[in-house]
C-alpha cells in the first residue's frame, strides 16, 4: 500500500526512483537518520529487478542472475535469508549438432580435462582459460578497473591468444548474454571485473525472485519513506514536482532512475542518455524439464534465435509449481517480429535442441526490454566512476554512473548518499 501524500511533509532529501541505487542511497540515509522521502513510479520497488508471478511461476523481468562476489552486495545484504540458488559453475555449449560441457577448471578439475578434446576451442584455448583467471584474480579490484582500456574482442583475442572457435562458441555467446551485445565490444574493464566476479562467487537467484533483492533493502527503510505510484514531472535544487502537480520542497534531490529518465528529468546536456543494450526473454512451462542440471545453455553455433537458455526450475524448485519445469530464453535485442512470429522460431530452434517434447512447451510471457543495460564499449570505462555530484543539493545515481550491473547500482546509491551528507556538513545546502 502507498503511504499517504502527507507523510513527510518537507524531508531534507527527496530520492527519485526506487531501483536498486535509490533504495542503497535511502538505506544510507537512514543508517544517518538523515529524513528523506523516496518516490517511485511504479507499484512496487526494485526498477529493472523484479519478479512477477504468473499462474504460479515466478519471471523475472528477463533473465538475471545475482553473482554473490560483488563488493558492495556482500556489504548490504543479507544472503540468508534470501535462500540462495546456485547454477552450475560452468556451460553447455552447443555446437556441431549436440552439447559440449565447459567447466571452471578449479571448481570441476575432471570435467575440465575430459573436456580439452571438446570442439569448443583448441586445447591451448582451455589452457589459456586457466591463465586468463589467474590475471583477472590478481592484484585488487581497482588493478582490474585500472588496466589497458580495449574492445572485450581484442582483449580475448589479441592480448589472451583465444583463437577464434573459441571466441565464436564460447565467449560470444557466453559473455554476449551478460552484456547483451554480441559484437564483444564492451569495455575489456568490465569484462575483467565480471569474469572476477565469476571467480570469486557462485551464480544465483533468490528462492523468491530476484525482486527479493531490493524488497529486502526496501523492507529496512522507514515505514513512511516511501511512496509508489507517484511519477515525477521535473527535478530541481530544492524542489520536485509530480506529475499530478504537488511540488514537495527540500534540501536535496537525488535522481535515482535508469538513464533515460535521468536525462529526460536533468537534461541530456547533464546526463547524456548514450545507446542501451536490449534483450528479449521468453518464458515457458513444460511438463518437465529437458536437462537435469541448473546449466545454463549456449547457442554455439549462433544460428538463433536464442542466444542462452536455462530451466530456472532446476536451480531454484519454487519458481515453478510441482511437477512443472520453468524454461527462460534469451534472445539479444527486440527482435521486429511478433510474440507469437518469436515463439514459433524459438520453438524450431529448441526441437534441434531437446525433440518434439519442445512444442508441447507452453509460452508464458515475453519481456522485450529496450533499456536493459547501459551500453559501455571501450572507452567509456576510462572514469570507472562518474560524478555523482551535480551541484550541491542536486545529485544523480545508478549503473550508468559507475558499470552496468547490480553492484554498480548499489555502489553509485552510497556514493551518492555520501556526496549529499558531506555537503549538508559542510553547511553547502
Amino acid at each position: 500500500m502507498t503511504p499517504p501524500a502527507t507523510a513527510i511533509a518537507e524531508p531534507d532529501v527527496v530520492v527519485v526512483g526506487a531501483g536498486l541505487a535509490g533504495l542503497c542511497c535511502a538505506r544510507r540515509l537512514t543508517q544517518t537518520r538523515t529524513p528523506f522521502l523516496l518516490l517511485e513510479a511504479s507499484d512496487a520497488v526494485g526498477g529493472r529487478v523484479r519478479t512477477d508471478l504468473v499462474d504460479g511461476f515466478l519471471l523475472d523481468r528477463g533473465f538475471q542472475i545475482f553473482l554473490t562476489s560483488y563488493p558492495e552486495a556482500r556489504r548490504v545484504l543479507d544472503y540468508g535469508p534470501l535462500k540462495l540458488k546456485p547454477f552450475y559453475r560452468g556451460a553447455w555449449v552447443r555446437y556441431a549438432g549436440r552439447f559440449h560441457r565447459l567447466a571452471d577448471p578449479r571448481k570441476h578439475p575432471l570435467t575440465a580435462l575430459r573436456s580439452l578434446a571438446s570442439p569448443i576451442g583448441t586445447v591451448r584455448d582451455k589452457l589459456r582459460l586457466v591463465d586468463l583467471l589467474r590475471r583477472v584474480l590478481s592484484g585488487s579490484i581497482a588493478d582490474q578497473w585500472q588496466s589497458r582500456e580495449r574492445l572485450t574482442l581484442d582483449f580475448l583475442r589479441l592480448d589472451c591468444g583465444f583463437s577464434d572457435a573459441m571466441i565464436e562458441r564460447f565467449f560470444r555467446p557466453f559473455f554476449g548474454g551478460v552484456f547483451l551485445e554480441s559484437s564483444l565490444h564492451t569495455s575489456s574493464r568490465m569484462f575483467r571485473f565480471v569474469l572476477r566476479m565469476f571467480a570469486l562467487g557462485q551464480a544465483v537467484v533468490p528462492a523468491s525472485g530476484m525482486g527479493a533483492i531490493p524488497e529486502q533493502i526496501a523492507a529496512r527503510l522507514p515505514a513512511d519513506s516511501l511512496r509508489l505510484n507517484t511519477p515525477v514531472e521535473r527535478v530541481e535544487p530544492g524542489r520536485v514536482s509530480l506529475t499530478t502537480g504537488e511540488t514537495i520542497a527540500c534540501r536535496a534531490v537525488v535522481v535515482a532512475t535508469e538513464e533515460p529518465v535521468a536525462a529526460r528529468l536533468l537534461g541530456e546536456s547533464v546526463v547524456p542518455a548514450p545507446p542501451a543494450n536490449g534483450v528479449t526473454c521468453v518464458y515457458f512451462a513444460a511438463n518437465a524439464s529437458p536437462v537435469a542440471e541448473p546449466v545454463l545453455l549456449l547457442d554455439g553455433e549462433g544460428r538463433g534465435p536464442v542466444n542462452n537458455l536455462v530451466v530456472m526450475s532446476n536451480a531454484a524448485p519454487s519458481y515453478a509449481p510441482p511437477g512443472q519445469a520453468l524454461i527462460s530464453a534469451s534472445i539479444l535485442g527486440l527482435p521486429p517480429c511478433s510474440d507469437a512470429e518469436l515463439v514459433q522460431r524459438i520453438q524450431a530452434q529448441l526441437t534441434e535442441w531437446f525433440g518434439s517434447t519442445v512444442q508441447s512447451w507452453r509460452h508464458l510471457r515475453t519481456y522485450r526490454i529496450a533499456h536493459a543495460l547501459p551500453a559501455r564499449p571501450a572507452g567509456t570505462l576510462v572514469q570507472p566512476q562518474r560524478p555523482v555530484r551535480l551541484t550541491p543539493g542536486l545529485y544523480v545515481c545508478g549503473d550508468h554512473r559507475d558499470n552496468p550491473s547490480i553492484d554498480g547500482a548499489m555502489t553509485s546509491g552510497f556514493r551518492a548518499a555520501q556526496a549529499l551528507l558531506a555537503d549538508m556538513d559542510a553547511r553547502l545546502i
